[in-house]
């Protein structure tokens, strides 16, 4: 069984939620150093300010998990693979498609492996309705996105600023599962995003999506609507109903799943059990050589963007 060094690169709430204890509970892997501009640091392993100091002190690192905001993820994806490096990409994998599209392809000519983590695709509920939907037309598709941005990112200012997605970040998430599960592409008809006014980033959006394997008499049945304002209990929905009639429920952020109204899958979720598949996935790909870069979420985000009407709000003060 082979084992890889890693080092993660931005060390926030979702590296020390998520990616540490994964590691940590992987054999597949070692983690092997930080790279933190604020200098956290984790027991047994150096922390070090900068990723061209990490790579100098250690040649023979193997890969790099990039947890920083999603501004700064190109350059530093760029220099690690001009280091030798092996790369997974936390979400949104970067600023912009464009920049993802080049780092598949640098990527490829340096015979290195990158990894999109699409952390929602991981749940074995997306499978599930994924394998049964194949060759069916659907009728309707409601997503409900909606969170308390306050209790997620708490003082995360980049969020709001230009590049950081705004409610997109969590929305992202639901369109991850959107494209995995659709039996067919579908895109961005139209869109109303909802900006504070002293925000440059949305806290809401209202998407509507049409698909060649959407029914025709249905205009403006395939909806998202997310939302940041949320407080109380949190809702990460996909209600599908296909033209013969089943109708699918997943909830939890595609963790459980029912049937006609029967639930058919909802045990407990594992407290990683999304990230335990992206890295288990990441060893995978590592075995064998292969790159896994999947644009299609982060498609319908940028084409939300560029079609979305603006809205301006009240303004938000975290």
């Amino acid at each position: 069984m082979a084992v890889y060094s890693i080092a993660i690169i931005g060390v926030g709430k979702i590296s020390q939620d998520q990616h540490l204890p994964v590691i940590a509970n992987n054999p597949n892997f070692r983690l092997a150093a930080l790279v933190s501009q604020r200098g956290l640091a984790h027991p047994d392993v150096p922390t070090f300010k900068t990723p061209a100091e990490l790579y100098a002190a250690m040649p023979d690192l193997d890969a790099v998990a990039i947890c920083t905001p999603p501004s700064a993820r190109y350059t530093i994806a760029r220099e690690a693979l001009d280091a030798g490096k092996h790369v997974l990409l936390e979400k949104p994998p970067a600023p912009t498609v464009t920049e993802l599209t080049d780092l598949a392809g640098y990527a490829a000519t340096l015979d290195r492996v990158i990894f999109t983590t699409w952390h929602s695709q991981y749940n074995a509920a997306v499978e599930e309705v994924r394998s049964r939907l194949i060759g069916e037309r659907i009728k309707r598709l409601t997503i409900t996105w909606k969170e308390d941005v306050r209790r997620w990112h708490p003082g995360q200012d980049w969020i709001w600023e230009v590049g950081g997605f705004g409610v997109f970040d969590p929305g992202i998430n639901a369109l991850s599962i959107l494209t995995r599960i659709m039996p067919g592409p579908i895109f961005v008809h139209d869109a109303s995003l909802v900006y504070p006014s002293n925000r440059d980033m949305p806290i809401a959006a209202d998407l509507v999506f049409s698909s060649p394997v959407a029914s025709e008499a249905q205009p403006g049945a395939l909806t998202a609507a997310f939302d940041w304002r949320q407080t109380g209990e949190q809702s990460w929905t996909i209600d599908i109903e296909t033209e013969a009639g089943q109708r699918f429920s997943l909830t939890g952020g595609g963790s459980k799943l029912a049937i006609d109204g029967t639930p058919l899958l909802d045990a407990p979720t594992p407290q990683h059990g999304e990230y335990d598949g992206i890295y288990k996935r990441f060893a995978t790909l590592l075995d064998s050589g292969s790159s896994a870069v999947d644009v299609a979420p982060f498609q319908l985000a940028a084409d939300a963007f560029m079609i979305g009407k603006r809205v301006v709000t009240e303004p938000f003060e975290d």
